[in-house]
């Protein structure tokens, strides 16, 4: 039997269009300041480009197959692990929360397979995400999703300290395959995963996962 990985049914450009704008500036910038005043004078110029470069960095992923998997949306480090209110959906829920810092990528992802019921966005703060009050105080975009076997699951983009745009692209009525892209977070922030309470967790505090690729938890 082959084991190479199925292709994705969707595509995942290698440099996320989000960040287009910043490369075309910085790497203007660095051209036209090495060509006038040289390298030493253009440095920065060409350091932001390459930070630019590796931030915004989209790679492909392919997710794992199994049922009931609940997929990481986003790479980081697991922060929250635990038992609490769903404020979107008034239920309580097994909540893990993914924190992403600088140099991670930045391409959220859907958990599961199943249709978009509802999106909310509310704004607030940016404080670091990396704090428990950020779920509740920051700035955020929530995504329902209805599984193919009919479990809601909440997963919510968060911004933080630096992260000053959170960009969904989906609405009611979507239907996403697991790890299809569906929005973006610029510079820093976390996503919140809101799951029934019987959910089993497979992730615990300090964990380093990827997107699409890490399984959180088995519904």
């Amino acid at each position: 039997m082959s084991t190479t990985p199925p292709k994705a049914p969707w595509p995942h450009p290698l440099f996320a269009r989000e960040g287009r704008p910043f490369l075309v500036i910085f790497a203007v910038l660095a051209m036209v300041t090495t060509a006038g005043a040289g390298w030493l004078w253009a440095s920065p110029f060409w350091l932001l480009t390459v930070f630019v470069l590796q931030f915004f960095r989209d790679p492909s992923r392919h997710a794992p197959a199994g049922e009931g998997l609940v997929l990481s949306p986003a790479d980081g480090r697991i922060v929250a692990v635990e038992e609490t209110d769903d404020p979107w959906l008034n239920r309580r829920a097994l909540k893990i929360s993914v924190f992403m810092n600088v140099f991670n990528v930045h391409s959220n992802r859907a958990p599961v397979d199943g249709e978009v019921m509802e999106t909310w966005y509310n704004p607030g703060k940016f404080i670091n995400a990396d704090l428990a009050k950020a779920s509740t105080e920051n700035e955020r975009n929530a995504v329902w999703f209805k599984t193919t076997e009919g479990k809601d699951v909440t997963s919510v983009q968060v911004a933080g300290l630096i992260a000053r745009r959170i960009l969904c692209y989906v609405e009611p009525g979507a239907k996403l395959r697991r790890g299809e892209r569906y929005g973006f977070i610029r510079f820093g922030s976390r996503v919140d995963v809101y799951l029934p309470t019987d959910a089993r967790p497979l992730v615990a505090l300090g964990d380093k996962v990827k997107a699409s690729r890490d399984v959180l938890a088995q519904l």
